[in-house]
């Protein structure tokens, strides 16, 4: 991953006003990535990481639940709204 690219580009995009709408999914694989490049050197550090991965694990799993309830209440949300329309 070519890290000064990426923030050539988001300086750029700084510069011009120009945002990408990144999502939370992207940020948690961004991090894994980044979590995915460390190379541990002592037993201490690769706990750590392993630590880090397992939660960054279940902060996925919490993000998916999340998103399905934020799906199923915008659906009964526009229910409710066309039954009041009505």
């Amino acid at each position: 991953m070519d890290f000064d690219l990426l923030t050539r580009k988001f300086l750029h995009n700084l510069q011009e006003n120009r945002f990408v709408d990144i999502g939370v999914r992207e940020y948690i694989q961004a991090l894994g990535e980044t979590l995915g490049s460390f190379k541990p050197r002592t037993q201490t550090e690769q706990r750590r990481l392993a630590v880090a991965k397992q939660q960054l694990k279940e902060i996925k799993r919490h993000t998916k639940k999340l998103q399905e309830k934020i799906s199923v209440l915008e659906e009964q949300v526009s229910v409710l709204e066309e039954n009041k329309e009505k």
